[in-house]
């Protein structure tokens, strides 16, 4: 560090002040951002004229979710996704999936899964890069689609009316805070044991944590049910029931093997990761055992036109992208130039798609459902119809429209089912992955 050249000295600092001064904007700005949030303030309205929420092609769908004070978006966008397969079938106007049982055993399955890779990891010093990347944040709301798959087909599912939400499910910060110390204890606690050469205590040890992570998960988020009765009207206003199902039993009935048909699809434009290959990050999952990530890496135009025969074909589609900077919960319109931050700050946040990866300015943090697509005379996409879970009082009732621009920079990953796409795609899922590294952007949890 050039610290003659690279201090902020005195005459810098009245340099830049003075230059701060002399452009009038600057106290227009001040005032304004005293008050009023940067987003509101670089809202740019003129973006939005053609982000009309209209639609060529549309997939009919039920009312939207509430994660509420959670980050458990991909498990909503996943059950939102099931259930519409499970209404088409029995003509339901409309129920939910309970996000409360998934998310509870995501929790259990994902304590279990950290405990594991801090003993596979326990020789290590705390320092290594590995080990400490997993300690800053061990347990966590997100995730990605092939964590649901391995929660749904070990777990199975049940209706929200079975096992609804409680407030801990609905506001997980604090017991995730407490549950990471434990986690951390317990990396501490192998490596001395390991140390001290009494590796066979870290078992026992594990074993221990674990019972107390499980009670603590079971008495936020409730003991599920073992059986339920399935009820429900179908869109004559006819009632029916099937009674005395188990979690698994109503997955196998109404989803069953469908589940295997889809497949993680991702845009990571880099020469590093080639188009065409398919891809897994080390120490990512939840479930021991369960579904290892696959991701197939694709030109973002064939990515759109996998989603595109999708909706055709009344399927929605799985998808995860950045919302960090260019949406706003309130308006339906998500545009890439909606927000203007270089007109209020000087310098705008976006830059070339696979630079903001690498350089952590973006990543894949939120999942959400894509419902709809408006073609163009050409036969292209340039707009989707949006179902998020942030409730029906925001956007057009929980729904948003997201623009070309915004899609081809800020979504990375959608998942297609596989007979949409090509043999060669196909073979490319079947390969022996390309092994990422865990801090890798394509690691990132939604």
């Amino acid at each position: 560090m050039d610290k003659e050249n690279g201090r902020l000295c005195a005459c810098k600092l009245k340099a830049m002040k003075d230059a701060y001064e002399a452009d009038g904007k600057n106290r227009i700005v001040r005032h304004a951002m005293s008050r009023t949030s940067i987003l509101d303030l670089s809202y740019d309205s003129s973006s939005v004229r053609n982000v009309n929420p209209s639609f060529t092609n549309v997939v009919p769908t039920m009312a939207v979710a509430n994660q509420k004070s959670s980050g458990r978006c991909w498990i909503f966008a996943g059950l939102n996704l099931l259930r519409e397969v499970i209404a088409k079938k029995l003509k339901i106007k409309n129920f939910e999936l309970s996000q409360n049982y998934i998310s509870l055993f995501d929790k259990i399955e994902k304590a279990n899964w950290i405990l594991e890779a801090f003993i596979d990891l326990s020789e290590r010093p705390h320092d290594d890069r590995l080990l400490d990347y997993i300690l800053t944040a061990p347990l966590n709301d997100g995730g990605q689609w092939d964590m649901f798959v391995s929660l749904v087909k070990k777990y199975g599912i049940m209706p929200q009316s079975a096992f609804p939400e409680t407030f801990q499910s609905n506001n997980t910060m604090e017991l995730d805070q407490i549950v990471s110390v434990w986690l951390r204890r317990f990396a501490f606690e192998a490596h001395e044991l390991r140390a001290a050469g009494e590796e066979k205590a870290i078992r026992p040890l594990k074993e221990k944590v674990m019972g107390t992570i499980y009670n603590a998960f079971m008495n936020a988020f409730g003991v599920p049910p073992e059986t339920f009765d399935f009820e429900y009207t179908d869109e004559k206003d006819v009632y029916h029931v099937e009674r005395g199902l188990t979690p698994n039993a109503f997955f196998d009935k109404h989803i069953g093997s469908k589940i295997d048909e889809y497949q993680s699809v991702i845009n990571y434009p880099e020469d590093d990761r080639p188009f065409g290959r398919n891809f897994t990050v080390e120490y990512l999952g939840n479930v021991v055992g369960g579904k290892p990530i696959n991701h197939l890496n694709l030109p973002m135009e064939r990515l759109k036109e996998l989603i595109v025969a999708q909706i055709k074909d009344g399927e929605p589609v799985w998808f995860g992208s950045d919302v960090s900077f260019f949406r706003d919960r309130n308006s339906y319109a998500w545009a890439a130039s909606a927000v203007d931050y270089a007109a209020l700050l000087g310098a705008d946040v976006k830059f070339q798609k696979p630079a903001m990866l690498y350089y952590r300015a973006s990543a894949m943090n939120h999942a959400m459902v894509i419902t709809g697509v408006n073609l163009g005379k050409d036969g292209k996409p340039n707009r989707y119809k949006i179902e998020n879970s942030w409730g029906s009082d925001k956007g057009l009732s929980g729904y948003y429209v997201m623009d070309e621009g915004f899609f081809d920079h800020f979504v990375y990953q959608a998942v297609i089912l596989r007979k949409y796409l090509s043999k060669e795609e196909i073979a490319a899922t079947e390969k022996e992955p390309v092994v990422l590294p865990l801090w890798d952007p394509m690691g990132t949890l939604a």
